[in-house]
């Protein structure tokens, strides 16, 4: 049996068994280990392959950017769980509701913040549709356009950092591109970041989300049926209604500001600006939680961004033999400030532990946080025996022989994610595709931030696609039953068009992913 073919029988096989429902990563995993044995015994593969494991397995657990995973999982959660999301959408529904179009411009706009508070598409689209598809159909929007607004709206977080999504490519990515300045004799490789990644990404999860809501304008205009005005009387009357909203985003932009700002101004690793992020949500939560013990909550919030400020432009190390006394006392300060902190923490975990928002919240960080570092594992060994069985070559020869050259390669390579996302979950595919096809692509030319920008939207746009797109599924989980499984597929198609457009805007112009990061130094 030749070499391609054998290779080809291993990929297909382990699409057919993912699709039976079998665990992820034990499906990767003992696909992997059968064909190796197989591939031993008919003359294409060297089992002492398999001794390289051990190093993958040490590389994902000393990783420091993955930390940032189960912390931003977290954050994602809380921020979840103290009903951010229904404030947030009330308060838009008062200040843009009067207007036609006025629910689904709001339902996008809290999508967007959610997306950069959160970084997670599932329990976004989750808490979308618990509180936005409701309303909307009780003020008579068309069951497809308030069904398309909320899917949309919530696959925002696969791309709008700081997204889990884009951490998980950055990490894939990274190694790929110096692998891929080494092979053109580059032996001092340039890095890629997350960061980098992350300041590419936010400039057109930004575009998305205004063409998002330019489409929504559009039918306002030629449509206005399908999403009529909020009806006066059926919304509280709220004397200052901009003040009301500005009231609701102070809390999520100010920790929007805090964890991307400092990831991309490079004051902070996505790990460090992660836990920042996770110590404010659990604030902003107990602040949720009734009055009791709020004035401590805010004393902690204003010690942190003192502690913070100490931090930046003092030196906080209390193990020199000398100190200068300007040094003391922002050492005295600053620990004065982490004792507000902590007892700030102890309040809010107090309140919140009360009202059981805690506990189911760790509950589904530790699940969401295990299912991702398995696939990571199981994904790994497939990757190694893939590579052992010479795939890396037959990849390069395969994309290298394209007529078109680059332009074809990438085009083939964001094709196939985006069929493999109808069946395999994004984790998977970050895992199994990217390590192999991004060298490739990477020493034809490509741009590791605008290629990772892209494939972070084909991704996005696999997952809103019909019939197998998994934001479909997770919205008619928690769908009224009047909402049928055709209205959410038609009701999506158009932003799935909005997407295809996004995607052919950064193709041509680059400059909308690249321009951050030059801006930057990168």
């Amino acid at each position: 049996m030749s070499q391609e073919i054998f290779l080809t029988i291993y990929f297909v096989a382990s699409c057919l068994v993912l699709l039976t429902g079998f665990p992820v990563a034990f499906t990767l995993g003992g696909i992997a280990l059968i064909f190796a044995g197989i591939g031993a015994s008919i003359g294409l593969f060297n089992l002492s392959f398999l001794g390289y494991f051990p190093e993958r397995l040490y590389g994902i657990i000393t990783n420091d950017v993955l930390v940032a995973i189960p912390i931003f999982v977290a954050m994602g959660v809380i921020l979840e769980r103290s009903k951010v999301a229904e404030e947030l959408l009330y308060s838009m529904a008062r200040l843009f509701g009067r207007l036609p179009g006025g629910l689904g411009i709001s339902v996008t706009i809290v999508g967007a913040l959610l997306a950069a508070s959160t970084g997670i598409v599932g329990a976004t689209v989750v808490a979308m549709g618990l509180v936005s598809l409701p309303l909307m159909l009780r003020h008579r929007y068309s069951p497809r356009l308030a069904s398309g607004s909320i899917a949309a709206a919530g696959t925002l977080g696969q791309i709008i950092p700081p997204s889990t999504v884009l951490i998980l490519l950055g990490d894939a990515l990274s190694p790929a591109y110096q692998q891929a300045q080494l092979k053109q004799g580059n032996f001092a490789p340039e890095p890629l970041s997350v960061g980098d990644l992350f300041a590419g990404a936010l400039f057109p999860g930004l575009a998305l989300a205004g063409l998002y809501i330019m489409w929504q304008i559009a039918v306002a205009i030629f449509a206005p049926q399908l999403c009529p005005p909020v009806r006066e009387e059926s919304v509280p009357a709220e004397k200052h209604p901009l003040r009301e909203a500005l009231r609701a985003l102070v809390a999520p932009l100010v920790l929007i500001i805090a964890v991307l700002g400092s990831i991309i101004a490079g004051i902070a690793t996505p790990t460090e600006a992660a836990s920042v992020g996770a110590v404010g949500a659990i604030f902003l939560a107990g602040l949720r939680g009734g009055q009791t013990g709020n004035s401590l909550i805010v004393l902690a919030i204003v010690a942190l961004v003192v502690a913070l400020g100490l931090q930046a432009f003092f030196d906080l190390r209390v193990a020199r033999s000398q100190i200068p006394l300007g040094d003391v006392v922002a050492i005295f300060l600053a620990a004065v400030s982490v004792v507000l902190v902590l007892t700030g923490l102890g309040v809010s975990f107090l309140k919140l532990h009360k009202a059981g928002v805690m506990a189911s919240a760790f509950q589904s960080t530790v699940k969401i946080t295990v299912m991702i570092f398995s696939i990571m594992i199981g994904a790994a060994l497939f990757s190694l025996v893939f590579r052992g069985m010479g795939g890396d070559d037959i990849i390069h020869e395969a994309l290298s022989g394209l007529p078109g050259g680059l332009t074809t390669a990438i085009v083939v390579v964001l094709g196939v994610m985006f069929l493999l996302g109808f069946f395999i979950d994004i984790v998977e595919i970050i895992y199994i595709v990217v390590p192999l096809v991004a060298p490739v692509l990477f020493v034809l030319g490509a741009d590791p931030v605008w290629l990772g920008v892209m494939m972070g939207i084909v991704l996005q746009t696999s997952f809103l696609t019909p019939p197998f797109g998994y934001a479909l599924f997770y919205l008619k989980g928690v769908a009224p039953a009047s909402i049928r499984t055709t209205d959410i597929y038609r009701g999506v198609i158009p932003f799935v068009g909005v997407q295809i457009l996004a995607l052919i805007l950064i193709w041509f112009l680059p400059q909308i992913a690249l321009w951050l990061p030059a801006a930057m130094g990168r």
